[in-house]
């Protein structure tokens, strides 16, 4: 098979990423919450999760290389991000005014003032205690934790986050995806993966009591994305055309995605019932991003089941041998319209638009402005 170059005329080029700028900026016009955050308090966010919200922890903790084109549309390297830019996570950081969060295990350079990303690429719920599971990921919040507290009652120490910041902070759990992708990768049956569904929702809630018990009140938690319209998936998954909903994504996955998005959806009302004291946002992720995918053109986009860096051309340029960023893989212009950066995860350009959606709070339940969290 020989390589893929994907290239636009310079002027096609440039009149597609002006038609995603007009629509990315009238989105964030309508959206006073990501221009002129309410808060009083100083933002301080703790962020749990997978590749999602990776601002670089799995480079921090396992020297995992991610290479350019990773990070060449707003960082202009490499962050660790899998994007060509910002995360989701950035947006709603750069939303209240808080710098971007820093991984935990980075060893360099960080001071962790307005909170810690312990989110790391490929992370699930299940098995637990193991690298890094989303109670390894609580694991070392409670260390965090107990460090910072530590070293403010010796003196000396500046800057560092005090009782009442872990009190104030807002907890943001985006974890799930790699669990249900997981159990579909080991040949389970859908009825298989769906039994497997409520261990995972008892992993989440563990999660969000822990931090609870700590002194935590103010909770975001995502669901998942629609599954089955990830280009990496719909490469490698055997399927019959039946399999295909009307946007040509998976249905059995996307149902999947469903069922786990609806025993989350009941978990966060049931801790609201059992937390009265606290504040808990359940955001509708697959609704917006399947909207996104859906309704492309609408947004400026076009080819949403295709990734832009990868191997292997149309339908979905998607190979697992030669992923984005290694040699041979292949990376769309800059300015294109495409809405998966690498057949998992989502460009700067889309994600501008998912966080937009969600600053506008009608996929939040109960709808809540984010920085409610900073008000005072």
């Amino acid at each position: 098979m020989g390589s893929l170059t994907i290239s636009f005329s310079p002027i096609r080029s440039s009149s597609l990423f002006f038609v995603i700028l007009i629509v990315v900026c009238i989105f964030l016009s309508l959206l006073p919450h990501s221009v002129h955050s309410q808060c009083k308090n100083a933002p301080i966010i703790f962020n749990f999760g997978d590749s999602n919200s990776d601002t670089g922890g799995l480079v921090a903790g396992l020297g995992f290389p991610v290479k350019l084109p990773n990070g060449r549309t707003f960082f202009g390297a490499s962050t660790g991000r899998f994007s060509d830019g910002r995360l989701v996570i950035d947006f709603l950081c750069q939303s209240v005014k808080a710098s971007f969060l820093r991984p935990y295990l980075e060893s360099l350079g960080p001071t962790f003032r307005n909170g810690v990303n312990f989110a790391v690429a490929g992370s699930t719920t299940l098995p637990k205690f193991v690298p890094f599971a989303l109670n390894v990921q609580v694991m070392q919040f409670l260390r965090f934790k107990a460090r910072s507290l530590q070293l403010a009652a010796a003196g000396g120490f500046g800057n560092l986050i005090n009782d009442e910041g872990f009190r104030e902070g807002l907890y943001m759990i985006d974890i799930g995806q790699n669990d249900l992708a997981d159990s579909f990768s080991t040949n389970l049956s859908y009825v298989q993966v769906i039994k497997r569904i409520p261990s995972v929702i008892i992993e989440i809630k563990n999660a969000v009591k822990t931090l609870y018990d700590q002194g935590g009140r103010k909770f975001w938690v995502h669901n998942t994305g629609p599954l089955g319209c990830l280009p990496q998936k719909l490469s490698m998954v055997k399927r019959s055309s039946n399999d295909l909903d009307p946007c040509g994504c998976l249905s059995s996955y996307n149902d999947a995605a469903r069922v786990f998005n609806e025993g989350l959806r009941h978990l966060c009302d049931e801790m609201r019932s059992e937390m009265k004291d606290a504040t808990i946002v359940y955001v509708d992720m697959y609704a917006i991003k399947y909207d996104l995918i859906s309704n492309s053109t609408k947004y400026g986009f076009s080819s949403p089941l295709m990734a832009c860096c990868g191997f292997g051309g149309p339908p979905y340029n998607y190979n697992i041998k030669v992923s984005c960023g290694q040699t041979g893989s292949q990376a769309c212009s800059e300015g294109s319209q495409y809405v998966s950066w690498d057949g998992i995860h989502y460009t700067e350009a889309a994600n501008t638009i998912i966080a937009s959606k969600i600053l506008s709070t009608a996929y939040s339940t109960p709808r809540t402005p984010f920085d409610f969290f900073c008000r005072g």
